[in-house]
């Protein structure tokens, strides 16, 4: 085969790929039953009514921000009310916030070495920009599926800083015990070592930690939270931590280029997430516990082999379902019950898992709670239907 033909046929998949996403969206956009509606499935005017409630949570006669004050200092002050530390810096992005925090960390403990693991956000999701970007240097506790434990971290190279993705999305949104995650802190703690969470999705581990926020939070020296995936926010993230330490990363904020002019968008969208997502999460999750055993009671029922929904038990209100199909295959069913019936189960993409082996995730919100358990089993027998004969 030529390099001309293998460009085409590359050229033809990712066509056929954005083909099946452009109708995914589009029958989730307008279809009666789903888990969870995000910013993506909307249109602009209805993310813009978002904006309708922010009179409930903030002073909207007050002037509009100017690089950072008014309204960004109000977020960034409830943040750190909510987390517990001393101050909270708002930043553009999650990936910004983080290499801030690590490059300062790094500058304090005078080694550059970031203790991670392997499917972390950083190593997976941002084209290594640890080490491009931000001059340090991440080194792979375990690529296992689960939390590095005590003995990996008491055991490693040396480190100056080490980060917990909590919980760890690629590994299947999965979180450590409670008191697996203390000794793990202790373990860093004992090689003279700083602690940073990664706390995209912090929000919602509260059920399975059965501890509130600024108990998790107050294990760590600083942690990054965000406000666009639970919350429901149009995007944007925080640091917080030690006041010195976030003086420090404001200034590191300039110097990436995220001392933006106005903000106030995605701020009031954050603020509202916090005043309406926020409560409501302990709900989501444990009615996503409800629906990952329904799914998992109905496709043993309908005979499709090796079908697993993991964790079993879901640690947060996303967890991960592994079907032995693939990826097209089961895409294009999820996309034609959606289309024929307004009904999506998967309203996500299938991602290949091995050969034959495909996952995608499912994420419960507030649509999700309208689903019972027979509603759930009956969607997924209609799902089940729809796969190849000679496969199931």
């Amino acid at each position: 085969m030529t390099d001309t033909a293998e460009h085409d046929d590359r050229v033809t998949d990712e066509d056929r790929a954005a083909r099946l996403r452009e109708r995914r969206l589009a029958a989730h956009h307008g279809a009666r039953r789903v888990f969870a509606r995000f910013g993506f499935h909307r249109t602009l005017r209805e993310r813009l009514a978002l904006l309708e409630e922010a009179a409930d949570v903030h002073d909207l006669d007050q002037l509009s921000d100017v690089y950072g004050d008014g309204v960004v200092e109000a977020l960034e002050t409830k943040v750190a009310g909510l987390l517990g530390t001393e101050a909270a810096a708002f930043f553009p992005t999650g990936t910004m916030a983080q290499q801030v925090a690590l490059r300062c960390w790094a500058g304090r403990t005078g080694n550059p070495a970031v203790a991670l693991h392997a499917l972390s956000h950083p190593e997976v999701h941002e084209r290594n920009a640890f080490s491009e970007v931000g001059r340090l240097r991440p080194v792979r506790l375990t690529s296992e599926p689960r939390l590095p434990t005590a003995a990996e971290v008491r055991d490693f190279e040396p480190f100056g800083a080490l980060m917990l993705e909590l919980p760890l999305r690629d590994a299947g949104f999965v979180l450590p015990s409670w008191e697996e995650l203390t000794a793990v802190v202790e373990a860093a703690r004992d090689r003279d070592a700083v602690v940073h969470f990664d706390g995209a999705r912090l929000w919602e581990s509260t059920v399975h930690f059965g501890r509130p926020l600024e108990e998790i939070a107050g294990l760590a020296d600083s942690v990054y939270v965000s406000f666009y995936k639970a919350l429901e926010a149009f995007g944007g993230a925080a640091l917080a931590g030690p006041r010195e330490l976030v003086e420090e990363a404001k200034t590191w904020r300039h110097r990436y280029g995220g001392m933006v002019f106005q903000q106030f968008p995605t701020v009031l969208s954050a603020l509202v997430g916090l005043e309406r997502q926020l409560p409501r999460l302990p709900e989501y999750v444990a009615h996503a516990r409800v629906v990952a055993a329904a799914m998992r009671e109905a496709f043993a029922a309908a005979g499709v082999p090796w079908a697993r929904v993991h964790p079993e038990v879901p640690h947060t209100h996303d967890f991960q379902v592994w079907l032995p199909y693939e990826p097209d295959v089961l895409g294009e069913a999820a996309v034609r019950m959606a289309e024929e019936t307004g009904v999506v189960l998967f309203g996500n993409g299938w991602d290949r898992g091995g050969p034959g082996l495909a996952l995608t995730e499912v994420h419960v919100r507030a649509d999700g709670l309208e689903w019972s358990a027979e509603d759930v089993k009956a969607a997924v027998a209609e799902f089940a239907a729809r796969l190849p004969e000679r496969i199931r």
